[in-house]
């Protein structure tokens, strides 16, 4: 499987590049106090590890993947295991470069508000790859993109129709509860929706034929 996860990684090393210009937008930005941008890095890695999607599909590799001791299971795990680490290792070097910024500008750097930020960037980066992984493996990633706006539009129409027939005041009360154990709830939201995402890519990946 490391041969997977080395294959996926060597693929989008042509975009490094653009990742190291990001940071370095994203450092002056913050100098400037512009705008705080840390949420797009993270973002765009997901977004380059989709790319690898297409250079499978357009040299065959899934075809060939199968062919290979456990290479369907492996092929799937190794594409959540290579993103998971692009997400986890971008966020940290940004992380870092946002303590950098808040020295540089006031001297003193505000831990808890640079993790929580960057903490929830990661939570949403992760559900990205929740919704995205599993209808890329199903149709494909021209097809996904279709799927991807119907799913926003439709979390759009439910949340509007949970917000006039439901009441929201029980999931005020139960958020408040939870206010002491955010972050060991955030974890295991993480962990339980990545892996059900894995689960579900892996048994779709598994009937496919090539």
């Amino acid at each position: 499987m490391i041969g997977f996860i080395k294959k996926d990684l060597a693929m989008i090393k042509s975009n490094f590049k653009l990742m190291g210009i990001l940071l370095v937008v994203y450092v002056v930005m913050g100098l400037l106090e512009e705008m705080d941008i840390s949420f797009i890095l993270p973002f765009m890695s997901v977004m380059i590890m989709i790319s690898t999607f297409s250079y499978d599909h357009y040299n065959n590799w899934d075809a060939y993947s199968i062919t290979l001791p456990n290479g369907r299971k492996n092929s799937v795990k190794a594409k959540y295991i290579a993103t998971i680490f692009m997400i986890l290792s971008v966020a940290f070097i940004t992380l870092l470069m946002a303590f950098l910024i808040s020295y540089a500008r006031t001297k003193t750097i505000n831990y808890e508000q640079i993790l929580v930020t960057m903490l929830g960037t990661i939570f949403g980066t992760l559900l990205v790859l929740t919704f995205m992984y599993p209808i890329i493996y199903k149709f494909g990633v021209e097809k996904a993109r279709i799927g991807i706006f119907l799913i926003v539009f439709g979390v759009v129409i439910l949340g509007g129709f949970l917000s006039r027939y439901v009441d929201l005041s029980v999931i005020g009360k139960t958020l408040s509860f939870l206010e002491n154990y955010w972050f060991i709830v955030l974890i295991i939201i993480s962990v339980v929706m990545v892996y059900g995402s894995y689960r579900i890519s892996a048994k779709i990946f598994s009937k496919k034929e090539f």
